[in-house]
């Protein structure tokens, strides 16, 4: 006898909702505001700022200085290494999501942060960042079958540029409702570190807190899918996995 097919997906899963991926980009707003205002001007969502220090230090001679750029770059290369290694042996516990896991370690990592002094070398929370925006970049990564990236922007701004021609050429409202995806995305980030950047002076290194909120609320809705609307998914892959 044939074994029978999988079902189709009929559904996305919570992880991949729309409402997901704009409170994490208003997560990330945040976390980028919270670095650059607050903890060393360094933008610590994504590697290319560090990757072009890097350059500019050693094209100076300052190896010392340069080298210390492969700190950040390895913390986030080993986001990327754990939350792709990580999903399957926690698959076979049968009882939680890799992605709800990992939004529990994020708002315990955002509550650990905001103790941090200032005072304590920019630094520390700058790798903490990394390594935090690398695992949640790599995990989510379509919303409802659009490729899309929750930590940084640039690819959302290109996305409403090739939307908006698109459109215009062929009148698509598909194509417009892509675009329109995208800008809500960057619309949230905006938010984010509008947000952060309005109550950051007064509640100092604690400000990462405000990243709680969006992240307690993702936290929450993936705990409910997974024990409650799709205990019977854990097994199923999000789109782009």
């Amino acid at each position: 006898m044939m074994k029978s097919e999988e079902p189709q997906q009929t559904q996305y899963l919570a992880c991949e909702r729309r409402s997901i991926y704009a409170l994490l980009m208003l997560s990330a707003g945040m976390m980028g505001a919270y670095t650059f205002t607050l903890r060393g001007g360094i933008f610590c969502n994504a590697q290319t700022a560090n990757v072009v220090l890097m350059a500019i230090a050693f094209g100076e001679g300052k190896l010392g200085e340069g080298a210390y750029y492969l700190i950040p770059i390895s913390a986030y290369c080993l986001g990327a290494v754990l939350s792709e290694a990580l999903p399957s042996p926690v698959k076979k516990l049968g009882f939680l999501r890799w992605d709800t896991y990992l939004m529990a370690f994020e708002a315990a990592a955002f509550f650990c942060i905001g103790w941090i002094p200032l005072s304590v070398p920019d630094h520390v929370v700058q790798v903490l960042i990394n390594f935090i925006a690398s695992m949640q970049y790599n995990t989510f990564r379509q919303m409802e079958g659009v490729p899309m990236s929750t930590t940084f922007c640039t690819n959302h701004i290109r996305q409403v540029g090739i939307a908006l021609a698109k459109t215009i050429r062929k009148h698509n409202p598909a194509d417009a409702r892509r675009g329109l995806a995208h800008l809500g995305m960057i619309l949230c980030f905006f938010a984010g570190g509008w947000a952060l950047t309005l109550f950051g002076e007064p509640l100092g290194a604690k400000a990462i807190w405000l990243a709680l909120l969006p992240t307690g609320i993702v936290l929450g809705r993936l705990i409910h899918a997974d024990l409650v609307e799709e205990p019977g998914l854990l097994w199923r892959k999000p789109s782009g996995h």
